[in-house]
């Protein structure tokens, strides 16, 4: 840990100059160029309607614009600036074409003419030809799911999204993990949220409905252009704005099994240099669940077990809103203001029964109910200017702010066994604020060569109460106990700055960048172990190298990055959270963040219409952060009825690796068939926390494969299959889970409304269970949830909107550069 209060003042006060930026960027003209033409197929000469059509700067192969070919198979792209361009132009069932496009003053408008494709060997007689953009995009930069494309989560949230995300898996309380490790950063639209992998206050991605994403963006070895925070990568969820003109929108409806209900609107209004855009969604859900733990200890040579059984039911109300504006500016300027409102209400009701053996014989019987009230804002202001005379020019900025309020209620009472069966409550009121900015900059230097820059800041406080509360021996009131409530205060700032530099020579392309973030964090927990300070400045930095090879459609690419994971003010605050009468979970002020190196090669090969990406990764940890279980001693010997109370906490703990590889496939195994299937296979090794061995190593992985299949012009059937193998911690592991999943969806009234039924595990065979142990501790945990849900559904389109026409998976187009 470094002191730098100077240093930290000057970023900052660089952080800010920087956020104001983008305001001083002088006036420029419009873009004027377009590209049109239109696709046919080269065999009968038939209009090939909605097939891709995307084009990439020449010089860094990223996105510029994109379209679909219209039913005579005719396609333009618009208001594009001067320069040099790489056409892709695919669709299912046929070739791809590539074609390079220069734009000048003196043809600034270009038409193409007829553009034909070659079918595929896998073409079928007889079958209309469809397409659309792909439902997974895999490059070597990252993984694109556009979910809208992935019948999977329909009905759902965004945690049914990530569940069909290839890399990521989500545990039972919505903790997000890819290729094993769950420090990951996920961001919604680019910017943090302010919980959005778990922690108090709820789950955020519980609250976003899957209609709402239109995509989820996976990078698992991110350049120094990111934040440094995430040991596993980055996810961003892109959430839904429609910029066509005139008025445009989507009415959803979903009905679930065992009352489950939600709905969405959105509506777009574009005139002009004006877009407005908003959406309102509703859900309301119950699931049930059951459980039962088993434990067991050795205190004062006696030998203590206590099993423990339970029934819980969840009611939760969430209700949202999301209301937004574009403005276009002269010079190749845009703004953009959002603002987005949730509010959650959710009720988890149940019983439990634990019987006690060793130095008392018992049967205690309890109810619990845990009540939830949360309130959450998120705004944010967003600018972005490019330049038509120094094309790949771009200046962005940003301004957000979040505001989290939550009041949680946990009441237990025991029905039998004990003497004293008076209800107790633990109120947590969490009250966030979080408030930053960022600015990044591109410059090109000439065709082949660009650095980037940017800084930004975000300052973060958190002040609540934890109060405990016992019933009165004489009547229903209550009395807060002030040696058990607490207040605290929590703390954060972070400041960074960052450059990087590409260069491209011939074949080979190479990106260096260097990070540098500093951190000041602060916190106190009265009536606790007193006040805490962090300050630290770290260096992150990243290099990646690109091949494109002369054989095939095939890239290879080796990357580096150092990361860091912060540990969260809940593993910070010192303060006890009671999950029934028997554990809790305490924070831990002397934790420290972990540091990661990882290392990424990988390599894709276009064939066609399929494509293969392949990796081999490992990630090194130093300072390790694990979730760790201990007996409470005081707390069992003063319970006094042989009870074992148990204290979960993080600490850090040596050290950490992880090797391992990663496969992806997408092939078309038919006109109306295609077979999506991606696994991993990888070694975690970990210190162990036993107390009778030094490491804990468990070879793990897991294995998703989609079948995407169109019967009929107006149908889709998706079926789904999810594994994942068992996996070690500190102190145990979790063993192994799958799924199979099942949709359809129907196309009704010419494309103007959608019917959808979907089935989550079908097989029913989704649930948890884990084991753990130490030198005077071991249990066994098992938790089994409402998995399998059948959702019907319906969708109305209005305006130009309309439903997928078939579900793809396709590479995304690339062949250089690394997209930031």
């Amino acid at each position: 840990m470094t002191s730098l209060s100077t240093s930290g003042r000057a970023l900052r006060g660089l952080g800010f100059l920087a956020v104001l930026l983008p305001l001083a960027a002088a006036a420029q003209p419009q873009p004027t160029g377009a590209v049109s033409g239109t696709l046919l197929d080269q065999a009968n000469n038939q209009p090939l309607p909605f097939s891709n059509v995307v084009l990439l700067r020449a010089q860094d192969s990223s996105f510029v614009a994109g379209a679909e070919t219209l039913e005579n198979g005719s396609f333009a792209l618009e208001k594009l600036g001067l320069g040099s361009y790489l056409l892709k132009v695919s669709a299912v069932g046929y070739q791809g074409l590539r074609r390079p496009v220069q734009l000048t003053s003196a043809t600034p408008s270009l038409q193409l003419g007829t553009l034909r494709l070659l079918p595929t060997a896998q073409q079928l007689k007889g079958v209309t030809v469809t397409g659309e953009r792909a439902a997974v995009q895999e490059s070597l930069d990252k993984k694109v799911i556009n979910v809208e494309k992935d019948l999977s989560s329909v009905g759902g949230t965004a945690v049914n999204v990530l569940q069909n995300v290839p890399s990521v898996t989500v545990a039972p309380d919505g903790t997000v993990s890819m290729r094993g490790s769950s420090n990951i950063t996920i961001l919604i639209d680019g910017k943090p949220s302010a919980s959005a992998n778990s922690g108090a206050g709820g789950n955020r991605l519980e609250q976003i409905p899957a209609s709402a994403i239109e995509r989820v963006e996976v990078v698992t070895n991110p350049s120094a252009r990111y934040d440094a925070a995430g040991a596993g990568g980055v996810l961003n969820i892109i959430l839904k704005k429609q910029k066509k003109d005139g008025w445009n929108g989507q009415a959803i409806l979903n009905v679930g099994t065992r009352d489950k209900y939600n709905g969405s609107l959105s509506l777009n209004r574009r005139t002009g240099k004006l877009n407005v855009f908003g959406s309102v969604d509703m859900r309301d859900d119950r699931y049930r669940s059951r459980l039962w733990s088993d434990q067991y200890t050795t205190l004062e040579n006696q030998e203590l077990r206590t099993y423990q059984q339970g029934n819980n039911q969840r009611h939760s109300r969430n209700y949202s809103g999301r209301l937004g504006f574009d403005y276009t500016l002269p010079a190749n300027q845009t703004l953009t203001l959002t603002v987005e409102p949730n509010f959650n209400r959710g009720l988890n009701t149940g019983t439990q029964l634990a019987t006690l053996s060793g130095a008392t014989n018992a049967r205690i019987g309890s109810t619990f109910g845990v009540t939830e009230n949360v309130d959450n804002l998120e705004g944010s202001l967003d600018y972005r200017r490019t330049w038509d005379q120094h094309k790949g020019r771009e200046l962005t900025g940003n301004l957000y702010y979040n505001y989290l309020n939550a009041d949680v209620l946990v009441a237990q009472r025991n029905t039998q066994g004990t003497a004293d069966l008076r209800e107790w409550q633990q109120d947590l009121q969490v009250n966030l604020h979080a408030v930053g900015g960022q600015v990044d900059y591109v410059h090109p230097l000439g065709e082949k060569a660009r650095v980037d820059a940017g800084l930004k800041g975000q300052y973060q406080t958190n002040e609540g109460t934890d109060d405990f509360l016992r019933q009165q021996t004489d009547g229903p009131g209550f009395d807060r106990l002030a040696d058990r409530s607490y207040q605290y205060t929590f703390r954060e700032y972070t400041q960074a700055g960052y450059t990087t530099y590409q260069q491209q020579v011939g074949k080979w392309s190479a990106q260096a960048g260097l990070r540098a973030e500093y951190t000041h964090t602060s916190g106190e927990v009265l009536n606790g172990q007193g006040p805490f300070r962090l300050e630290y400045l770290n260096l992150f930095p990243s290099v990646t190298v690109e091949r494109t090879l002369p054989t095939a459609d095939q890239r290879v690419k080796l990357s580096y990055s150092r990361r860091l994971n912060r540990p969260g003010f809940m593993q910070l605050l010192a303060f006890p959270l009671y999950q029934d009468q028997r554990s809790y979970r305490i924070g831990n002020p002397s934790l420290r963040p972990e540091y990661i190196n990882a290392v990424e090669l990988g390599h894709q090969i276009t064939m066609g219409q399929a494509s293969l990406t392949s990796s081999l990764f490992y990630r090194h940890t130093d300072n390790t952060i694990q979730r760790l279980v201990r007996v409470d001693t005081t707390a069992t010997r003063l319970y006094g009825a042989g009870a074992v109370i148990t204290a979960q906490y993080a600490a850090n703990f040596g050290q950490a690796t992880s090797y391992g590889a990663e496969v992806s496939l997408n092939q078309p195994l038919a006109k109306w068939w295609r077979l999506t299937a991606s696994g991993s296979l990888f070694q975690n090794t970990v210190t162990a926390a036993t107390g009778n061995e030094a490491n804990r190593r468990i070879v793990s992985g897991t294995a998703r494969l989609m079948n995407s299949f169109t019967p009929t012009p107006k149908l889709d059937v998706q079926l789904t299959g999810n594994y994942r193998a068992a996996a070690v911690t500190a102190q145990g592991r979790v063993l192994p889970v799958g799924s199979v999943d099942v949709a359809l969806r129907q196309r009704l009234f010419n494309d103007r409304a959608a019917l959808t039924l979907r089935i989550s595990d079908v097989l029913n065979t989704q649930r948890n269970r884990s084991v753990s142990a130490t030198d005077n501790f071991r249990a066994e945990y098992y938790n089994k949830w409402e998995s399998r849900v059948g959702y019907l559904g319906f969708s109305w389109y209005m305006g130009s909107n309309k439903p997928p026409k078939k579900i793809e998976n396709q590479p995304q187009g690339g062949g250089g550069g690394f997209g930031g």
